[in-house]
């Protein structure tokens, strides 16, 4: 795939996985905080989690296209790293499929309990991987600015704020999920900042032959 076109579902991906964080923190609720698919019912629930599932993809497409461009290095960690990352989100995507199996469990019950632990599984390993690109990318220094941050931001941001947020008040772990949705959404601007610079640089190349 186009590192371009990467780059805009990045965006689009992380923005609307943004606004989704936004309306889940003020859409007014219509089943008790004690139900699994709190604060929507069966069929809103259903809906959101298959969007989550699709939008996750637009992610993982991100984080694929970060490793193609090679901006960590190719040193082991950074490699395990990515693999982590791109496995992690993946496997959050099956978790947003699967939680609709508790649409009308109580929370928390039996039921939920193992989809918490997936959910954080998996959360922790894109965590983890994208501190270790984050380091390769720091290293390596091909990305200046404010965008050589993104990737070490994405990971770290899993476990602070995002984790303690999640163990709190829903709304608050809403918004601390929107904000890492952001941060995706940086990612997909830096990885067309990087493509428009390749093609510049094609393109002189080119003139100069």
């Amino acid at each position: 795939m186009n590192e371009r076109v990467s780059g805009l579902i990045t965006i689009w991906a992380g923005m609307l996985g943004a606004a989704s964080g936004i309306f889940l923190a003020v859409v007014p609720p219509s089943v008790p905080e004690s139900r699994f698919s709190y604060p929507l019912a069966a069929g809103g629930f259903i809906a959101i989690q298959v969007w989550f599932a699709i939008q996750h993809i637009g992610l993982f497409i991100g984080i694929q296209a970060l490793a193609r461009f090679s901006v960590g290095g190719a040193s082991r960690l950074t490699r395990i790293g990515h693999w982590l990352a791109g496995a992690g989100m993946l496997g959050l995507a099956v978790m947003e499929v699967v939680a609709i199996t508790a649409v009308d469990a109580a929370y928390p019950s039996p039921t939920t309990d193992p989809l918490d632990a997936g959910y954080g599984l998996t959360s922790i390993a894109i965590g983890v991987g994208l501190v270790l690109v984050g380091i390769g990318v720091l290293r390596e220094r091909r990305w200046t600015g404010w965008q050589r941050w993104v990737p070490m931001l994405l990971g770290v941001w899993v476990f602070v704020p995002m984790t303690p947020a999640l163990m709190g008040p829903f709304v608050l772990a809403r918004l601390a999920i929107t904000a890492w949705m952001v941060l995706f959404a940086a990612l997909g601007f830096a990885l067309i900042r990087m493509t428009a610079s390749f093609e510049s640089e094609r393109a002189r190349k080119t003139a100069i032959a």
